[in-house]
């Protein structure tokens, strides 16, 4: 971390950065201490004392496994940096378009580790709003219509561990394991997710995810609007609109 022009009296808010960047790189499957401090090259006293000042703070997570991952305040950060991103100029005609042609809410959502993050939304026509999800707003994977279509995306192993780490919070939002091993069935069937009350009473959405060549899907376009107006025959018509719309992009 050596430089020369490094700001003098800054060397706390460098190492706890440093940090943070070390827990980036291996956000999914989290850090040790041990595995900190090697990668660090800090002592182990200043590593524990960083640490816990970012869990603290919002910054590092801890599972009971006693691993570091990033929290959800360095992902607010990250994502608030991303209103302009090339993924959301890249779909924003996109957005604007199945916006206007459902008049429903359009919302943009990525995933980030175990968890969905809405990185834009589109309104409607219709006078009736969807305000249960806005731009920044973070949910472990599965919890709305957008996590579930990139939960249903990731691999076996990938879902039975996210499930087991938030299982808590799962259940809570009316998804235990058992719902969302269905539901997961139903979208890897059908191209699509949908969900209809489950999250939040009266909201029902549709999703598919963006395809990725290179590897696993990262980021879901959503459509959701009131229970009255996603009868199953319109949630089938915006699915398979979702997924045409999608491949014409691509």
């Amino acid at each position: 971390m050596s430089n020369d022009h490094q700001t003098p009296g800054a060397q706390s808010l460098r190492r706890a950065l440093h940090v943070l960047r070390t827990l980036a790189v291996d956000h999914d499957s989290g850090m040790s201490v041990t595995e900190v401090i090697a990668s660090t090259g800090l002592e182990r006293s200043t590593t524990h004392r960083l640490l816990t000042c970012l869990v603290e703070e919002g910054f590092a997570d801890r599972d009971g496994k006693r691993r570091y991952r990033l929290g959800l305040e360095a992902m607010r950060l990250g994502f608030a940096s991303m209103s302009r991103a090339p993924l959301v100029a890249s779909y924003e005609r996109l957005l604007k378009w199945l916006c206007m042609k459902t008049e429903d809410t359009v919302f943009l959502i990525v995933r980030q580790g175990d968890y969905s993050v809405c990185l834009r939304r589109e309104e409607g026509a219709f006078p009736v709003k969807i305000f249960s999800t806005r731009v920044g707003d973070i949910r472990p994977l599965g919890i709305g219509v957008g996590g579930m279509a990139l939960l249903a995306s990731a691999l076996d192993e990938d879902i039975i561990r996210i499930k087991s780490r938030h299982g808590k919070q799962l259940e809570s939002a009316g998804l235990p394991s058992g719902i969302i091993d269905r539901v997961i069935s139903r979208t890897r069937h059908k191209g699509y997710c949908e969900m209809l009350d489950t999250v939040t009473q009266g909201i029902a959405g549709v999703s598919a995810v963006i395809p990725e060549p290179s590897g696993t899907p990262f980021a879901a376009i959503t459509v959701a609007g009131i229970s009255q107006r996603m009868t199953t025959e319109r949630r089938g018509e915006l699915g398979q609109l979702l997924i045409s719309a999608l491949n014409e992009h691509a």
